[in-house]
């Protein structure tokens, strides 16, 4: 179902209750009992978009939503974000903005949506698999990708010997 108004704050509330596993995520599909949380998140965030919304309502979303990474995609293609939210987090709301019917779209999942086997979380590159991609972004010591968030110090990774 496509809604007519408000269509960015139904994209976040959907990609929420997809990523939360909320009972009601097909429901809100269905555009059942989504219009009372669009609302509230609305009059929550003082956020009005009446005229459509942009960066910086955005940038609104993202301060209220700091649990979540919002990725707004301008294109079926990897380097095509115009928007991508400085929160690390793991959790991920991926959205699609279709400039022709200027509407937002849930981007459900990214590796199909691009038609690409492996898109990595970090850099947004694709690749063909997750296992020869070469991430920029990793930790040097464990290879963790994203890398450690550390404070005062940390651990490197004991590195075992080869044996052939």
């Amino acid at each position: 179902m496509k809604t007519e108004e408000n269509c960015f704050a139904h994209a976040l509330v959907i990609a929420v209750a997809k990523v939360e596993n909320d009972p009601n995520y097909k429901t809100y599909i269905q555009g059942r009992k989504i219009r009372n949380v669009v609302q509230t998140l609305l009059d929550e965030t003082g956020i009005d978009l009446s005229s459509g919304g942009g960066i910086p309502e955005l940038k609104r979303f993202q301060e209220h939503f700091r649990q979540y990474k919002i990725v707004v995609y301008h294109g079926l293609s990897c380097d095509a974000i115009m928007f991508e939210g400085q929160v690390d987090s793991s959790k991920r709301l991926n959205i699609l903005y279709d400039d022709v019917e200027c509407h937002y779209h849930v981007i459900f999942n990214v590796t199909a949506a691009m038609d690409k086997k492996y898109v990595c979380k970090v850099c947004n590159k694709a690749y063909r698999s997750d296992v020869t991609h070469v991430c920029d972004q990793t930790c040097s010591d464990c290879t963790a990708c994203p890398p450690c968030a550390f404070a005062e110090f940390r651990i490197p990774m004991r590195r075992l010997p080869q044996t052939f």
